[in-house]
């Protein structure tokens, strides 16, 4: 088998294997609580309706942009478990920015999403200035950050705000008709509309691809994600890179509520969505930080939580088996590609050593046994140091070095900073 084939059999593998893998343990749990599996499987297997279809669109559209902003900070050897607050910071600020229809029409619309993103870049960039400059888990600020956040955001919207006549909801000013943006139909009825925002999140996606894959500033991203010691050798700026990643992230993050606000409520209330933000992260881990693979998760989260209803009225089963389905298949996906990844990097071993094996043989036995034997051991050295990454988000399994750890700016030791 050749390199490329072998290749794309082991991409297909991991995926069937997962899919295979949750199948069998979501059954058996089906089975341990005495419910119907077949009845379930088969449920599952309907084809939703066009107003089902279009609940599926909206949340895979707003997943999806939770799932870009977790991505980003993955792919830089991050963890920001900070979308969940700091998107609620960008909503409540999109909201009050649009109420007050400073500018006319879109140039509204385009003005509030601009500011809600400095919003949530600058609420993100809190945790990124900690992590590099005062060695403060990213993990652990990030969640203090959320709690913070939504403190904060019921403190300012009931202190900026009034009570609606007649409702006991608190919310910000409506958006005006002429900056809301309209839905996309996909069926008969306004009840087969999709967010508008599904567009912004297209090209969302667009941009995280090429910023990252197409960029000067995504490869020193990547590298510095992957190794602290080759990024201050191509003289990057560790510190300051870690920053400006957490903002980016937290800038993503802030679209993640606007299509609540230019599509469906108009304004931001105390009854608007939370949880969003972790969901981000499970399918951020599903689609490898990868943009179509994040948009196949978002679907295949988006159409599970549809379902949940349809389960528990046609099969007679909780809607929480659908968490369960949600955190089988999380786990199943990153064990399965972790298993593939070391099968291949084993077999790329072996295949090394008979190439090694044969070369030799074919000099006539200049190298002596010993140095035989000795030379496949050296090719798997390698391969043992890459194993040592995380499949799922690339980190380190070493420690990484926190705040003042981290390697100085490249211009103090003589390399000339980009």
């Amino acid at each position: 088998m050749n390199v490329r084939a072998q290749r794309l059999a082991l991409g297909v593998a991991a995926p069937v294997l997962a899919l295979v893998l949750s199948f069998v343990i979501i059954s058996v749990i089906l089975v341990s609580a005495g419910d119907p599996v077949w009845d379930v499987w088969r449920e599952m297997r309907t084809t939703p309706a066009e107003r089902n279809w279009a609940n599926i669109l909206d949340k895979t559209t707003i997943y999806y942009l939770a799932g870009l902003a977790v991505a980003i900070s993955f792919r830089m050897n991050l963890f920001n478990i900070g979308v969940e607050g700091q998107f609620l910071v960008a909503a409540l600020v999109a909201a009050l920015v649009a109420g007050e229809a400073w500018l006319p029409g879109y140039l509204n619309t385009g003005f509030a999403i601009v500011v809600a993103m400095i919003a949530g870049a600058l609420y993100a960039g809190i945790a990124g200035v900690l992590r590099a400059y005062r060695g403060v888990s990213e993990v652990i600020s990030t969640i203090m950050l959320n709690a913070i956040a939504v403190g904060l955001t019921a403190y300012l919207l009931r202190e900026l705000t009034t009570l609606a006549p007649g409702s006991n909801t608190v919310s910000t000013k409506p958006i005006p008709e002429g900056s809301r943006i309209p839905g996309i139909s996909v069926g008969e009825g306004p009840a087969a509309e999709i967010y508008g925002f599904v567009v912004i999140a297209a090209v969302a996606g667009f941009v995280y691809w090429f910023l990252l894959n197409r960029t000067r500033f995504g490869f020193d991203l990547r590298t510095t994600g992957r190794s602290l010691t080759a990024a201050v050798a191509s003289g990057v700026n560790v510190k300051r890179m870690i920053v400006v990643a957490m903002m980016l992230s937290g800038a993503f993050a802030a679209l993640v509520g606007l299509p609540y606000i230019f599509g469906e409520y108009y304004s931001y209330g105390s009854t608007f969505p939370a949880g969003i933000g972790f969901t981000g992260i499970a399918v951020a881990l599903i689609g490898r930080n990868n943009p179509i693979g994040i948009a196949l998760g978002a679907i295949l989260f988006a159409y599970l939580e549809e379902r949940s209803n349809v389960l528990q009225i046609e099969a007679g089963v909780s809607p929480e088996i659908v968490k369960i389905m949600q955190g089988t298949i999380l786990l199943m996906v990153v064990i399965s590609y972790e298993v593939v990844r070391r099968y291949g990097l084993r077999l790329e071993q072996h295949q090394v050593a008979r190439a090694l094996a044969r070369a030799a043989d074919a000099d006539g036995g200049d190298s002596g046994p010993g140095d035989r034997a000795a030379e496949p051991a050296l090719t798997g050295a390698g391969t043992r140091d890459a194993a040592a990454t995380d499949a799922g988000t690339g980190r380190d399994t070493g420690a990484a070095p926190h705040g003042d750890d981290l390697p100085d700016d490249p211009s103090t030791s003589g390399r000339t900073d980009r």
